[in-house]
């Protein structure tokens, strides 16, 4: 093989053109060589690639042929002018930089040329995406042969979403609280290197108070039942109900139920996101009855009755516990006084004396919202003499007797006493049983309304 060594080939005319090899020779480029192009190229074949700008466009522009273009809406929608007069093989390239497009969206205008085969500019309204067009000839226009997601390319993605009555972010996590009926919509579900589930917190609403009769007290009611799961990557202090695993997502909408608190005599209603149910506490129906079952069961009225049962219908980990049982004996020694409400931490607790109603279960506290919140106490039972009403457990006032405190704890009604025996209702977005009625015809207290919090990583 001869070899020609020289420093530069010019052609023999100013302007002219330097021909290397004839028709069907090959020119090979040794391995490690470097061309360098410092002038206009043609002939190349642009199709396969562009270069992309390192300049994130926030405005409308004109593109140029063989650039790719980085494209942020977030301000707002603008329009990318594709180039005047292309000539067959031209390329440009469009990606979404903040994924945006969805809310801002991006035009292509085609600048007297057609797109797709169609005289109209196009509107690109897909968040994450990313085109690259190539100009086919004066017919079809512009053509896409290139189209894909951000959502699809290989590294964490996350989980986004919109709805609640408040959203608020603690570190790299989202937190949508519903305290009333709503839908939870997902635009991005996430992958599992950064987040495709969701944690959540569903509370049922809580059961009504018992009302009294004459020297009879009522039974309280049951907490709402308390469901919390884990998500994906997440990791805050939850109950000692926290199941292990969370609710997976897609893009979709997911409506969300918050059950109300029951009234006087009414167990309280269902609170619902995606596969989980959490349902409504038990109520006390009167004040010689039974409690009724539910998320945890309401409290017995006078008499030789049971509370309702808790964990109903079953799930696991338990979402509730039973209302007190009360043991009633026949004759003037008999309690007259109703047992407490069950709650998601415990049971509620039976009499106390004839004469002082039965404590709610405890509730139990989750930090899901970025600070520790108690929720889902039972209802005390009411009382037939003063100061006899169930409490709350634990104990908290300042001054009150174990077992016969009226300060409410966990979100639950305190139980009635007969100086001023309604009973107490329980409070709003705990799901907390409402406290039974004290005596002489003293009604029952309303349950806490219920709450949905969902939380997820964002970012």
């Amino acid at each position: 093989m001869s070899e020609v060594k020289v420093n530069k080939i010019s052609p023999r005319t100013n302007c002219g053109t330097v021909q290397l090899g004839d028709s069907g020779d090959t020119i090979t480029i040794p391995a490690g060589a470097t061309i360098t192009n410092n002038g206009t190229q043609t002939g190349f074949g642009r199709t396969g690639a562009v270069d992309w700008q390192t300049t994130v466009k926030t405005s409308g522009f004109t593109a140029v042929s063989g650039e790719g273009y980085f494209c942020n809406t977030t301000s707002g929608a603008f329009t990318v002018t594709l180039p005047a007069s292309p000539s067959a093989g031209d390329i440009v390239s469009i990606s979404d930089y903040a994924q945006t497009f969805d809310t801002n969206n991006l035009t292509l205008g085609r600048n007297g040329s057609n797109i797709a085969g169609a005289a109209l500019d196009s509107l690109m309204t897909t968040e994450g995406i990313a085109v690259t067009l190539v100009y086919a000839d004066a017919t079809k226009g512009w053509i896409v042969t290139e189209s894909g997601l951000q959502s699809e390319a290989p590294g964490p993605q996350f989980v986004a979403a919109t709805g609640g009555n408040t959203v608020a972010t603690c570190g790299d996590f989202k937190i949508h609280t519903f305290t009333s009926p709503g839908t939870f919509c997902v635009s991005a579900a996430g992958n599992a290197a950064g987040s495709n589930t969701v944690s959540y917190m569903v509370i049922a609403g809580g059961g009504g108070g018992g009302p009294s009769g004459p020297g009879k007290g009522g039974g309280g009611g049951g907490a709402g039942g308390f469901r919390e799961g884990l998500g994906l990557n997440d990791s805050y202090t939850g109950s000692p109900l926290r199941a292990p695993t969370g609710v997976p997502v897609t893009a979709t909408g997911f409506p969300i139920t918050v059950g109300g608190g029951g009234a006087l005599r009414v167990v309280g209603s269902n609170s619902v996101f995606s596969t989980i149910t959490s349902a409504g506490g038990g109520s006390n129906p009167g004040n010689c009855a039974a409690g009724t079952d539910g998320g945890s069961g309401g409290g017995a009225g006078k008499g030789t009755h049971s509370g309702g049962a808790g964990n109903t219908p079953p799930v696991s980990p338990p979402q509730g516990n039973p209302g007190g049982d009360n043991p009633g004996n026949p004759g003037e020694t008999s309690p007259v006084v109703g047992t407490g409400g069950g709650g998601a931490g415990n049971a509620g607790s039976g009499v106390n004396s004839n004469t002082r109603g039965g404590r709610g279960g405890v509730g139990v506290a989750s930090s899901i919202t970025g600070s520790s919140v108690k929720y889902a106490g039972g209802g005390g039972g009411g009382g037939s003499d003063p100061g006899g009403g169930g409490g709350i457990n634990p104990p908290s006032a300042a001054g009150c007797v174990p077992g016969n405190c009226r300060t409410a704890q966990f979100g639950a009604g305190s139980g009635g006493i007969t100086a001023g025996g309604q009973g107490g209702n329980g409070t709003a977005n705990t799901g907390g049983g409402a406290g039974g009625g004290g005596n002489n015809g003293d009604a029952g207290g309303a349950g806490g309304s219920g709450i949905v919090v969902i939380r997820y990583k964002f970012q």
